[in-house]
């Protein structure tokens, strides 16, 4: 895939093309703080479950082809780990020493995450948990209302508060608050909460943008934006949203 670069508006540069090799390219110790949903190659537990397409797995029916699919879910869990682990180590290499990491999982990938972030360098802080509200109902059985989101840092984190302020621990907002880009797009509300343990000002590193919510939310919040999108369609979503500040 040939490499895409753009800078649809000031303080924000997106790259088409695969997260690592990006990743690869850009300087030590740049950016204040990584933000990102990667793909959690979850939605069943066995593998043939995994196997279907992102829009068998995370769309209901009649919603199927709403959204193109997106590639890299269909890991199985000892890739996952070690894909995890490369992402991540580059990852470590570019923030900043002290800047915050979070990334995105479900219960399944939770404990693989966890230790992965660690096995990484970064230090382990705890999980921010996102009450998604309007989860599928599971007769007889807990609803999986939470996503959750595992966060860190690059060693110790300053102490004073960077101008962050008291955060709360957890988000309770609509998955299709905001509108819907994407199968299993984030809302900018939520996103808006977490990109708050960034300090003000500060750059944010998405490896993984899909439709663009986390540089909407960066963009509206005064900080700069660096994002890295694999497929064509979501580069592109993410790009017109992002010229169409504010949002």
């Amino acid at each position: 895939m040939k490499e895409v670069v753009q800078q649809p508006v000031e303080g924000v540069t997106l790259y088409q093309g695969d997260c690592l090799k990006i990743m690869m390219e850009q300087p030590d110790n740049s950016v204040d703080g990584i933000i990102t949903d990667p793909p959690y190659s979850s939605g069943g537990i066995h593998q043939n479950v995994k196997n279907q397409t992102t829009g068998q797995k995370y769309t209901s029916c009649n919603a199927i082809n709403s959204f193109p699919d997106f590639p890299g879910d269909s890991r199985d869990q000892r890739s996952y780990a070690f894909w995890l682990s490369l992402w991540l180590s580059e990852a470590y290499r570019i923030a900043k020493p002290g800047a915050p990491i979070c990334v995105f999982t479900d219960w399944r990938q939770y404990p693989v995450l966890s230790d992965v972030l660690q096995s990484a360098g970064f230090v382990w802080r705890g999980a921010y948990v996102w009450d998604k509200k309007n989860a599928r109902p599971n007769k007889g059985k807990f609803r999986q209302t939470a996503e959750f989101v595992l966060w860190g840092s690059k060693g110790n984190m300053p102490s004073n508060d960077r101008g962050v302020g008291c955060l709360p621990g957890m988000s309770s907002c609509s998955v299709n608050k905001g509108g819907r880009f994407h199968q299993t797009g984030k809302p900018v509300e939520l996103m808006k909460e977490i990109i708050s343990i960034v300090e003000p000002g500060g750059t944010i590193l998405d490896p993984f943008m899909g439709s663009g919510s986390t540089g909407v939310a960066t963009v509206n919040s005064g900080r700069q934006f660096v994002g890295i999108e694999y497929t064509n369609h979501y580069f592109e979503v993410a790009s017109q949203r992002l010229k169409k500040q504010p949002v």
